[in-house]
């Protein structure tokens, strides 16, 4: 065993024993509310901290500086545009958001529309998480392997052990003290990777040149991605933002006023951090003359680095990884106990409840982990079936009045129904399609007709006004006008 991969095993040891003495000592969950909110006091800073912690994941940390090594500055649409564009669109909502009172999204569209509408988007919802954090999974699975030579699977359960211990007993007040942690630890490594291959580049000159070399012409140009990546775009962007576990970090802050300067902070934190991934990304097209198998990121490590030093990064990798993966098993836990299972037990009971539901969507993730083997794959099914079946009928309920359960139940199901033909089409069945599979044209037609069913059978249905106007009223829009 190499001094590099002793010292990395030894990080990732004290790294949790560190997460768990934090969790252990901080205040105990004495409810459900404590459990999935910290009981609505943490400063907004904090919050902000763990909202940029549960979107630097695999992707932004791996996959970005991977495709960054072939596209140059457009990779950035990846990754950092959709989370812009999320976070700018959180930045107008999360203050009636904060202000609507209720909890959760469920909670939100049962109050807007009816039961049913908040099972059948709380199921989705839940899909979405599950999946997402499978792709966490991959994502410590391909690293953990590649770094510390162990095979797929015994990565894959190496990482999730380590975040399901913490995030079970920790409840979300741990999550976000982890997610502080695990945020600087991810800053110092990606400043040290990104400084050590920027500098052994040469800089934009030695990139620039490595680009007309290999004949990238586009490699400089940013707006050069946006065509390629535009999908990605639409998809991740509209369903990150509406993506619960983001919704969780606003409905657990002070005010609505706290909710507004968290995500304010965190949309011009993201920029640098996206960049500087895109940048180490681009330093290896003038290391590498292709692609290193593990990675750019693990390459840069193990091959210009001091083993001390290539061990803090991995421990930082692991952090990025593991703060989304904690964040997104969290959420899906709070979407089982408090929506779609809810229960009338004392505090106690529904706190053991909570543990177990997290242990439960763990080994759901798990086995998804184990049978796709790729973070891109399982992301795009994880957010296509939230754009098309959730986002219409969420977005549109805190601004149109005349929007009502009819529209938002046959919206959901129409969304549903057409992300499960697109995905039967995926896995090889001929089945008739004019628009191309897993494109830009799929994802507008999908969120049109659902817009299209949701508009059109709430006009020709009755009106449910005395509903949607204290609604509209608790989230601070008042009454809107009909279309």
């Amino acid at each position: 065993m190499t001094l590099l991969k002793i010292f990395s095993l030894i990080g990732l040891l004290m790294y949790f024993m560190l997460l768990l003495f934090a969790v252990t000592k901080e205040k105990k969950n004495h409810s459900v509310l404590d459990y999935f909110f910290a009981g609505r006091s943490l400063p907004y800073w904090a919050l902000s901290i763990t909202f940029i912690a549960s979107w630097w994941g695999a992707g932004s940390a791996l996959s970005t500086a991977d495709l960054a090594y072939e596209d140059g500055l457009g990779a950035f649409w990846y990754y950092g545009v959709p989370v812009l564009i999320s976070t700018f669109l959180m930045i107008l909502c999360a203050g009636g958001i904060r202000r609507v009172g209720y909890l959760t999204q469920g909670r939100m569209m049962e109050a807007r529309y009816s039961k049913g509408t908040a099972k059948l988007l709380s199921l989705l919802v839940l899909f979405f998480m599950v999946f997402n954090a499978a792709s966490q999974m991959v994502g410590v699975g391909d690293f953990f392997g590649s770094y510390l030579g162990l095979s797929y699977e015994k990565a894959v359960l190496l990482g999730t052990t380590i975040v399901l211990i913490y995030s079970m007993f920790g409840g979300f007040r741990g999550v976000v003290l982890t997610d502080i942690i695990q945020f600087v630890l991810l800053l110092i490594s990606a400043l040290i990777v990104f400084a050590v291959g920027f500098s052994h580049a040469g800089g934009f000159e030695g990139i620039r040149n490595a680009a007309q070399m290999t004949g990238k012409i586009n490699y400089l140009n940013m707006g050069a991605g946006a065509s390629k990546y535009s999908m990605y775009v639409i998809t991740f962007g509209c369903a990150w933002m509406i993506q619960a576990n983001v919704w969780q970090r606003i409905s657990a802050a002070r005010s609505d006023r706290d909710a507004r300067k968290m995500t304010v902070m965190s949309f011009f934190a993201y920029i640098p951090l996206y960049l500087m991934v895109v940048f180490t990304g681009m330093a290896g097209l003038v290391l590498y003359s292709e692609k290193p198998e593990g990675g750019i990121v693990t390459a840069l490590v193990t091959d210009y680095l001091s083993p001390f030093l290539g061990a803090l990064v991995f421990i930082g990798i692991s952090a990025a990884i593991m703060s989304t993966m904690d964040s997104l098993l969290n959420t899906a836990s709070m979407t089982l106990v408090l929506d779609l299972i809810p229960s009338h037990a004392d505090e106690k009971k529904q706190l053991n409840r909570s543990r177990m539901t997290t242990l439960g969507v763990t080994a759901i993730a798990l086995v998804i982990s184990m049978g796709i083997r790729s973070i891109l794959k399982i992301s795009w099914m994880a957010s296509d079936i939230i754009t098309t079946g959730v986002f219409v009928p969420l977005v549109m309920g805190f601004f149109w009045r005349r929007g009502n359960s009819r529209g938002a139940l046959a919206s959901i199901g129409t969304g549903f129904v057409y992300c499960i033909y697109n995905l039967i089409i995926g896995f090889g069945v001929p089945l008739p399609s004019f628009w191309k599979a897993q494109s830009a044209q799929q994802v507008i037609l999908g969120v049109a007709l659902s817009f299209i069913v949701y508009v059109g059978v709430s006009l020709i249905t009755p009106p449910e006004f005395e509903k949607a106007d204290a609604f509209l009223q608790k989230a601070g829009f008042g009454k809107k006008k009909e279309l």
